[in-house]
């Protein structure tokens, strides 16, 4: 059965990939492209000699401009995208099949499409929403090349961490289930992780790059559709996945009840 839900897993997140690249394409790829721009004239303005620069201050910069880019841009928003985020989706899609095989059947007596309803939101918000909250993604022209390293750390750091306090206030709030109700025991847990996650970002560095001048216009177009092709993402991840594995548990049922002896 676990390699049955690994498949649809996989086979769920590849379909929930096209979907979002195509989001990506049509929403991302336009301010993604105004910021390419934006970048371009900054470095042309630095690069280009002004009445008091020194003879040959810039006679470096020509070679590097006259480099060849090794993928075009074409490929880069086409391509490139679909293969990124398409393998992102087939590696979300398995780890999802894995957490789907754990949940089922521990919160109640909840359809499969409910069961993977619940934990496509619950990691939506665990796994992408809290950290892009703290850790917002930037469009090129925006980060400093020294600071990527430093800033990627902190990202998947803090991701680590939201996923953490996400899974035991999960197991926290499966207890209290059982004492309290499903409703209250829900309820708690979501407040102790909101309380945990909020410390925690409290504490974490701040990260504010964006340069003076850039256009908040680009950066929110940008921002607003990284969350709109995660919510894609995940919603037909979900949906997929869902309809997958409950016509898979339906099948295994009726092939259970008929091979097995029927008495009398």
């Amino acid at each position: 059965m676990m390699r049955t839900l690994l498949v649809r897993g996989m086979l769920a997140g590849l379909v929930a990939g096209v979907l979002a690249t195509l989001f990506a394409y049509f929403f991302g790829e336009p301010s993604v492209e105004t910021a390419i721009g934006l970048e371009g004239t900054a470095a042309h303005s630095h690069s280009t000699p002004d009445a008091h620069s020194e003879p040959g201050a810039h006679e470096h910069a020509a070679p590097e401009a006259a480099e060849e880019e090794l993928v075009t841009r074409g490929v880069q928003s086409t391509v490139g995208l679909l293969t990124g985020v398409g393998l992102y989706g087939v590696a979300v899609g398995g780890l999802f099949s894995l957490a789907f095989a754990f949940v089922y059947g521990r919160l109640g007596t909840l359809r499969p499409r409910v069961t993977a309803a619940l934990l496509t939101g619950g990691a939506f918000v665990v796994v992408f929403l809290v950290p892009f909250l703290k850790y917002p993604g930037n469009p090129p022209a925006v980060g400093q090349a020294g600071t990527i390293g430093s800033r990627t750390s902190l990202y998947f750091g803090f991701v680590a961490l939201s996923l953490l306090i996400g899974i035991l206030a999960a197991a926290f709030g499966r207890k209290l289930a059982d004492k309290l109700g499903a409703w209250r025991g829900g309820l708690i847990a979501a407040g102790g992780y909101l309380v945990l996650i909020a410390v925690a970002a409290a504490l974490l560095p701040s990260i504010d790059e964006v340069p003076t001048g850039f256009p908040g216009s680009t950066l929110w177009s940008f921002r607003v559709a990284s969350v709109g092709t995660q919510v894609v993402l995940w919603a037909a991840l979900g949906l997929t996945f869902g309809a997958l594995v409950e016509k898979a548990l339906a099948r295994k049922e009726v092939t259970g009840q008929v091979s097995s002896p029927q008495p009398g």
